[in-house]
């Protein structure tokens, strides 16, 4: 078969680096199939920060630990969105949190 691509079940994987991995129990960035397995995948959908920046946050609520300020501008790659925070990341390499919904553009349509 043409473009079909066979994964096998090798033994295991290598820990993924909490914070700069997008990978969680239950959902990973579909650039991730095939080297973890979750029980979903996402296409990131690319959103622009909005004017004045914004905290990425270790967990989806106030007073998480911020692991670094995003500048206006930048692309943040949403994965999930519950209850008024996305999670998402940088690029594949990270970093990789959660940011408040209002600090993003929003999608058209």
């Amino acid at each position: 078969m043409t473009g079909h691509v066979s994964y096998a079940l090798t033994g295991p994987q290598p820990k993924a680096v909490p914070g700069r991995t997008p990978l969680r129990g239950d959902l990973a960035h579909i650039g991730l199939a095939g080297r973890y397995f979750v029980p979903h995948y996402a296409v990131p959908q690319p959103r622009t920060v909005m004017p004045g920046g914004a905290p990425l946050l270790s967990t989806n609520g106030e007073g998480a630990q911020e692991l670094c300020t995003l500048m206006e501008g930048e692309s943040f790659e949403v994965l999930d969105v519950t209850g008024g925070w996305a999670w998402g990341c940088l690029s594949m390499d990270g970093p990789v949190g959660y940011i408040r919904i209002d600090r993003l553009e929003q999608l058209p349509g």
